[in-house]
């Protein structure tokens, strides 16, 4: 009994210190992009120089699709070349994710020409250096739907309420073996000391017996 109630708290205390490492970075990162957005409500929070984003059209398929969550790179935005793919805000303000077709440098600067790899048609304004939020590094398939979907009100109850009861389950299936294994225990220690008990008797019943005889013969 002993050895499998250290071998249940070793089990308990390995999850936890697997919790503690898988949320104490996401709680860092959590930290950092508030700060960021309260910091500079015009730009998008950077985690280690990387910035995540949700996929919203399929102009980008078949390089990027519909759904997917995407990282950029956060780099010297004048330094960009031809065929990269960039993430950018547009004139109202919307970050789109299209190929460098062409650069452009003239007197005022320097300027991208954009295009979505599944559009019939270049974009219609040019990006400049300072629109772009980073460079394309690569793709996590489906997780963008997967956050949007997280992000509704009803989901986020939905999920609450979920973990709380699984929760709640794991913790009342733990605590009932525990307490399932202390009654156990208590019951053979409490059947070791009536046996103990029961052992004595005969011995003392044997020694008054024996006693008497020998005062009656003295009689």
């Amino acid at each position: 009994m002993k050895k499998n109630k250290k071998w249940y708290k070793k089990l308990s205390n390995l999850l936890t210190i697997i919790i503690c490492v898988l949320l104490i970075p996401i709680l860092i990162i959590n930290c950092s992009i508030i700060f960021q957005a309260n910091t500079d409500k015009d730009k998008v929070p950077s985690v280690f120089g990387y910035k995540p984003f949700i996929v919203l059209s399929g102009s980008m398929e078949n390089t990027i699709k519909k759904g997917d969550l995407i990282i950029v790179e956060v780099v010297n935005a004048d330094t960009l070349t031809k065929d990269k793919v960039i993430a950018f805000r547009d004139v109202e303000g919307t970050v789109t994710t299209h190929r460098i077709i062409e650069v452009i440098e003239d007197e005022t600067g320097k300027y991208y020409v954009t295009k979505g790899d599944n559009n019939n048609s270049q974009d219609q304004n040019l990006v400049e250096p300072k629109d772009v939020e980073g460079i394309y590094k690569g793709r996590i398939p489906a997780v963008g739907n997967i956050l949007n979907a997280l992000a509704e009100p009803t989901t986020i109850v939905i999920l609450v309420l979920g973990i709380t009861i699984m929760f709640g389950l794991g913790f009342y299936v733990s605590t009932k073996k525990q307490r399932d294994e202390e009654h156990q225990e208590f019951l053979e220690y409490k059947k070791r000391k009536e046996m103990e008990e029961k052992g004595k008797e005969p011995t003392k019943k044997s020694t008054a017996k024996r006693s008497s005889k020998k005062t009656s013969q003295k009689d």
